[in-house]
């Protein structure tokens, strides 16, 4: 089979497509004839998220496809079903995911869409319901609010009922999500933001905050937050991982500070949630309530091409590839 490998270097990641074995199942594993998968920031960062990797890996980190073979102890599953999840080598004609990670693709989403949702869905359903607690009628601001996380938190906040405010530095994306539901697009890039969203929500500020973009902007967030809000950081494209934190309003807005990132957790860990999201979110998918925002389906031999779009910012949502369509 064909798949694709990473090695990071210190000034940015070099991919390879190979010539790969087919992977066996292992106890409670799926052999998955991979559609498509999806591209994710955090995967091709040099020393970043998820830090440096000196050695080839196997690439890719969400994706979706057909139940070819199944290992021992399989339950839930049977050959032919048409799955999703998060799962190791992605960007690869086949790949195993774990039955713990995997769901059932809801009728009428398409293979694009399915392999678009399980690590992007699943982090924003963390950040806003287990963790942000995001009720109806509260405020969410969005730093970042075009890149594929932010889309999925402003459509998974507008099903939960909340009010979305959003920034970027085009008006052209905030402009293409307003039909999703933003109730208040600011055009920035800077830390400046925090006038705006008060005057927005009357003075009391957001509820909860999402920060996809870094340290630059945490201070402001910070003046952002209402009382007991709730602040999150999912990332730091702008490459600025120290912050200042002003002690007083965080004692006495009594604020919430969390991170999120899969960097030290166990695979129990980290499929701990997936019965909830099952539950919670996928039949607000399968009602199509929320249909994944995806930017642009590019052919498996484009990955590179798809990297590059990425890394200039010029997507909105989720760029996918497109597995061949013939087995190997």
């Amino acid at each position: 089979m064909q798949s694709y490998w990473m090695q990071m270097t210190d000034t940015g990641s070099v991919l390879e497509l190979r010539d790969s074995p087919v992977p066996v199942p292992g106890p409670r594993q799926l052999l998955v004839r991979m559609r498509a998968a999806s591209l994710n920031r955090g995967e091709f960062l040099a020393g970043g998220l998820h830090g440096q990797l000196s050695s080839w890996k196997a690439i890719g980190g969400e994706g979706a496809g057909e139940v070819l073979a199944l290992g021992p102890d399989v339950s839930g599953f049977q050959l032919g079903d048409r799955v999703m999840g998060r799962c190791a080598g992605a960007f690869s004609e086949f790949a195993l995911i774990d039955t713990a990670e995997a769901m059932h693709v809801p009728p009428g989403v398409s293979w694009e869409e399915a392999a678009s949702m399980p690590l992007t869905m699943l982090v924003a359903h963390d950040m806003l319901v287990l963790q942000g607690r995001l009720q109806a009628g509260e405020w969410l601001l969005i730093n970042g609010v075009s890149s594929g996380v932010g889309v999925a938190s402003l459509q998974l906040a507008k099903a939960l009922g909340a009010n979305v405010i959003g920034t970027s530095g085009s008006a052209e994306k905030l402009a293409e999500l307003k039909p999703l539901g933003l109730d208040l697009g600011l055009h920035t890039r800077g830390a400046d933001f925090a006038p705006a969203v008060l005057e927005a929500t009357n003075q009391r500020g957001a509820n909860l905050v999402i920060n996809t973009v870094g340290g630059s902007v945490f201070a402001e967030n910070m003046r952002c937050a209402a009382f007991e809000g709730r602040l999150a950081t999912v990332g730091y494209v702008d490459g600025v991982v120290r912050a200042e934190v002003d002690l007083e309003a965080l004692h006495a807005k009594r604020l919430t500070l969390f991170g999120v990132s899969n960097k030290l957790r166990s695979k129990t860990q980290r499929a701990a949630s997936v019965p909830r999201f099952v539950a919670e979110v996928l039949p607000l998918i399968a009602a199509r309530r929320i249909q994944p925002r995806i930017d642009r389906v590019m052919d498996f031999t484009q990955l590179k091409e798809a990297k590059a779009r990425m890394e200039a910012g010029a997507h909105i949502g989720k760029i996918v590839l497109r597995m061949p369509a013939d087995d190997v």
